[in-house]
């Protein structure tokens, strides 16, 4: 007998938006005939726990065969098959799944006890067939019927059923590919590689063996000869949905060094297994040497997306915030809604909960890390840490309070890495601020001129080297109440009262002296002081309140960026011998101070790194004042 049906309420229109709209990597459909194939052994299983007048099997498998000559692919399994019904309901409307039904009808004690993992509930994965083939032969029998039957459809209007004979149970799915045309090269499909390399990316973590025959030489030298042997093409049984204790150290670094092509075992491995409103699994690895291009435009942050054991996407950064952008791994729900092509999320909130919980973990990890093998911590921090404080300054300081204990820094007095909590214990009795200079190196920041005050009173500074330092710092403001403070910052107020008296009284008696040299200096400089903060330096070049000089520097440096400005304040120390010298001149002729005035900015501005505006000039009026010293 044999019957041709119109696919119910569908047209030809649809079928065709389904294979080449909705289904964007063709690759996807052998991942989807496989699932189908998984969901028929899985609810045989289940029926056959209950139904005695179902065979109890141990010998459940899929199988892929592959013909060159007829350019076909043939995916079988010995599940439950379908019935004619079935055939009409499931195949005949697009959309309509046989597997979300069969959920559906099931208990939650029976989900939890059957240990069903239903993959196929959308009802259009076996339509993605189309993409590849121009035709396609489904045999199919179910244990409730008798006789077995063959779907035939070339994906238009209309589909044929017509009995066969069929002994096994069980269904096979068998493609006859599209021809070659332009550069779609359908044949790929029909390599042993192609489909080996295609299950290991998709369905390797099928609970079910995956079977084909795959050539191989056996023998010695001028003995060989190629034969072919039935192969096991997926793993089968995930590491992460083993039990945590099962697992040891070396099974998770052999994991991830084979997962993600890395020569050295990871810095740090988190297994996590959650049950809840979303339960899922997850492996998460820090790599213990950064990538190459992590920081570049084209780096990829993301973990890759497992749903039920069978791969979705590769790099999912909606798991993973982008100051934790250098981590690796997997995650593997069996609550996700994806969409019909299993290539999106419908429900994007579910996915940010999973993120939340995971980043949740990662922290609570690298906090432990921190407390009990501080080396290995620093050793994280040297290669991720610029992560972190972008972390803190990114979102207007929305993980500020996350991060703050995690973030470590070398300062003047240390030769290690500290917290800023561990500055706050080694704070001074009347220290009232966080100290940090910014620079390239320790050694450069203890020449500073601004330093001399922190030797003077013998506090500890933190050493700002990375260009996002000052920038986390402004958004983190303070750390358990005490504020931050740049030795470089314009208000260091550091005097006793006596020395403010004194500092005081020094600036009336030599104001004009002052105010001449802020004239001379007014297109260079917001305002000229005495120094509250050198003691053996002469001079020294100042920031006023917002923007630092060292902000204004790497601003500038940025791409189409503008001339951006920090306030300018050039200070003197009043107790220097090059100050008395400008004073002499001063008194003597104040013409002359405008070389001694240019020279004292330039110095400053050398001092703090910043360019000369006009090099040649410097130059020479250095030469000059030599000159004339010497006479």
């Amino acid at each position: 007998m044999s019957e041709t049906k119109k696919f119910k309420t569908e047209s030809k229109r649809l079928l065709d938006l389904m294979t080449n709209s909705i289904y964007t990597n063709r690759e996807i459909f052998l991942r989807e005939l496989i699932s189908n194939a998984s969901d028929a052994i899985d609810k045989y299983h289940y029926l056959s726990l209950n139904d005695e007048n179902l065979e109890k099997r141990d010998n459940y498998e899929i199988r892929i065969d592959v013909d060159k000559d007829k350019r076909t692919i043939c995916i079988s399994d010995n599940g439950i098959g379908m019935t004619h019904d079935e055939i009409v309901n499931n195949l005949g409307t697009i959309a309509k799944s046989g597997s979300l039904e069969f959920l559906n009808s099931m208990s939650e004690e029976d989900l939890k006890n059957s240990n069903i993992d239903v993959i196929g509930q959308f009802g259009v994965g076996f339509y993605s067939s189309f993409m590849v083939a121009k035709k396609v032969v489904v045999e199919t029998r179910s244990p409730f019927e008798n006789q077995g039957y063959r779907f035939t459809s070339e994906g238009t209007e209309t589909y044929k059923i017509e009995e066969i004979q069929k002994d096994q149970i069980g269904s096979s799915v068998t493609l006859f590919l599209k021809d070659n045309v332009n550069e779609e090269d359908f044949n790929a499909y029909l390599e042993q590689y192609k489909i080996e390399s295609l299950v290991k990316k998709y369905s390797d973590y099928i609970r079910y063996p995956i079977k084909m025959k795959v050539k191989k030489e056996i023998g010695e030298k001028d003995e060989k000869k190629e034969v072919e042997e039935d192969e096991i093409l997926n793993s089968m049984i995930p590491l992460w949905k083993k039990n945590k204790s099962e697992v040891t150290t070396e099974q998770l670094n052999e994991f991830y060094q084979s997962k993600f092509n890395d020569f050295e075992p990871p810095l740090m491995s988190l297994f996590i297994n959650t049950e809840g409103i979303f339960t899922y699994q997850a492996l998460v690895f820090i790599p213990a040497h950064a990538p190459y291009d992590l920081y570049s435009d084209k780096y990829q942050k993301g973990l890759q997306l497992y749903s039920k054991g069978v791969f979705i996407k590769d790099k999912c950064d909606e798991l993973v915030p982008d100051y934790l952008r250098f981590i690796k791994g997997l995650v593997d729900s069996s609550d996700l809604s994806l969409n019909i092509s299993r290539e999106i999320l419908q429900q994007n909130s579910q996915l940010k909960k999973i993120a939340s919980n995971i980043e949740k973990k990662i922290l609570a990890e690298l906090e432990k890390m921190k407390n009990e093998d501080f080396e290995k911590y620093s050793k994280f921090f040297e290669i991720y840490g610029i992560n972190f404080k972008y972390g803190i300054y990114d979102n207007f300081g929305e993980k500020k309070d996350a991060l703050k204990d995690l973030v470590l820094y070398h300062s003047i007095k240390e030769d290690k890495f500290i917290t800023l909590k561990q500055y706050k214990e080694a704070m001074k009795e009347k220290q009232e601020f966080i100290y940090y200079a910014t620079g390239k190196s320790k050694t450069s920041i203890k020449a500073m001129p601004q330093m001399d005050m922190m030797k003077k009173f013998d506090y500890d500074v933190l050493i700002f080297s990375d260009d996002i330092d000052e920038f986390a710092i402004q958004i983190l403001n303070d750390y358990d109440g005490i504020k931050f403070k740049s030795i470089a910052s314009e208000n260091l107020d550091l005097l006793d009262q006596e020395e403010d008296k004194k500092l005081d009284e020094l600036k009336e008696n030599k104001k004009s002296l002052i105010d001449k040299i802020k004239e001379i200096l007014k297109d260079q400089v917001d305002d000229v002081v005495f120094s509250k903060r050198l003691v053996d330096s002469p001079v020294c070049l100042v920031s006023g309140e917002g923007l630092s000089l060292e902000m204004e520097k790497v601003l500038n440096n940025l791409p189409n960026s503008s001339d951006v400005k920090a306030k300018r304040i050039l200070e003197i120390n009043p107790n220097h011998e090059l100050f008395k010298a400008i004073e002499t001149v001063f008194e003597k002729d104040e013409k002359e101070l405008d070389d001694y005035a240019s020279v004292l900015y330039n110095q400053a501005l050398l001092i703090e790194g910043m360019p000369l505006k006009d090099p040649l000039d410097f130059s020479n009026k250095i030469c000059k004042l030599m000159i004339k010293a010497a006479k």
